[in-house]
């Protein structure tokens, strides 16, 4: 290969991943979770969604987080261990989040544990005792 074909070679890959980058970090950051809004512990879900929503705003309002809106994406767990596996297969694989953070308790964080780890994802739980037992 001479010297212009290779300086156009490394022009056009450079073009492409500065693209790729670019174009990435339009997109938002999408952080996953399942919320119990429904159900016995729908009050402390719904404290713990607003407060991840004010989050939000504020990492919003000054840029984002690493140079990417955050976008919340959650869904009802109503509060029942056994909605969850399908909230973050869901989460994974239709809404495609970047981060999974869990629901609100114990009885709500074990069922995504399964899946969070045969996926190698990480995974922040709030609020939750004993999981890994």
């Amino acid at each position: 290969m001479n010297r212009l074909a290779r300086w156009f070679a490394g022009g056009l890959i450079a073009f492409s991943l500065a693209l790729t980058a670019s174009v990435h970090a339009q997109q938002p950051l999408k952080i996953g979770f399942g919320m119990s809004l429904t159900g016995p512990l729908a009050g402390n879900g719904k404290a713990a969604l607003i407060s991840m929503q004010i989050w939000a705003e504020d990492v919003n309002a000054k840029g984002g987080l690493l140079g990417r809106k955050v976008e919340l994406v959650y869904y009802d767990d109503q509060t029942n261990p056994s909605t969850v596996p399908s909230i973050y297969n869901k989460l994974l694989d239709v809404d495609k989040v970047d981060l999974l953070v869990s629901g609100y308790g114990t009885n709500v964080i074990a069922p995504a544990m399964p899946i969070v780890m045969q996926r190698n994802m990480a995974f922040m739980a709030l609020f939750g005792l004993n999981v890994n037992s």
